[in-house]
């Protein structure tokens, strides 16, 4: 996964320079729920690679209360949304804020769960956090986390099937050109066939940078376990 790895080397050194206060991290890892959207909302938050052999590295940040607190004031009215309260990051939170956010000293987080609405319900939450964070003057940034297919060959977690190739080249030339109308309204044949993780929180994300002049970057792309790994950067 050397591609994966350096994609993230150079991202982190941007993110670097951009000195974010806060992070978002929307992962599909986390207590997620059917109907509702989650906010963690847990004062501190930890992250461990225990489930993956690794008994020494350990992540440890503070959430942003006031700045969680203010979404979920905006939203309850609108969406669907709840507080949760867990203190341990999971792994589609972890993994990104290890290669990202090691060297950002004070960086506080915010972890967003998505859940089963329609594609919509997700965009427009995107939307609506975006508004909110025109209101502030904190820097934020926004993590997508999640896997692209999960069935790219035999091997992969979820078997093989081919149409897994042809949603993450889907999703990565219409990420590339901007064509936010056709990753909206993607077959939903084609998203339930590819066994995919990444589409709701790359909805989201959609949502908060739509209404905003932005270039998408796409730093990397591979598969070679099966599981598309798409690395990109959204420079407003």
């Amino acid at each position: 996964m050397a591609k994966t790895k350096q994609a993230l080397e150079r991202l982190e050194e941007e993110l670097y320079v951009a000195r974010p206060e806060t992070i978002i991290v929307i992962s599909p890892h986390g207590k997620l729920m059917d109907e509702v959207f989650t906010i963690n909302h847990s004062p501190t938050l930890q992250g461990d690679f225990s489930g993956f052999g690794d008994l020494e590295t350990k992540l440890e940040f503070k959430n942003d209360l006031p700045l969680a607190y203010q979404i979920r004031e905006r939203l309850e009215t609108d969406l669907p949304l709840i507080l949760t309260t867990d203190s341990k990051l999971d792994y589609g939170s972890s993994i990104p804020l290890l290669y990202l956010a090691s060297h950002l000293k004070n960086i506080k987080i915010i972890p967003v769960g998505y859940c089963q609405l329609d594609r919509k319900a997700h965009f427009n939450f995107g939307n609506e956090v975006r508004k909110i964070l025109e209101m502030t003057n904190k820097r934020v940034a926004v993590i997508a986390s999640a896997d692209l297919s999960h069935r790219l060959i035999k091997e992969a977690p979820a078997g093989y099937s081919p149409e897994g190739k042809k949603f993450d080249a889907d999703l990565v030339k219409y990420i590339k050109e901007k064509e936010i109308g056709k990753i909206l309204t993607l077959d939903e044949g084609l998203i339930k066939e590819a066994g995919e993780c990444g589409y709701r929180s790359i909805l989201i994300l959609l949502g908060l940078i739509s209404e905003i002049n932005y270039k998408a970057d796409i730093l990397s792309y591979e598969g070679p376990l099966g599981v598309g790994y798409l690395t990109a950067n959204f420079i407003l």
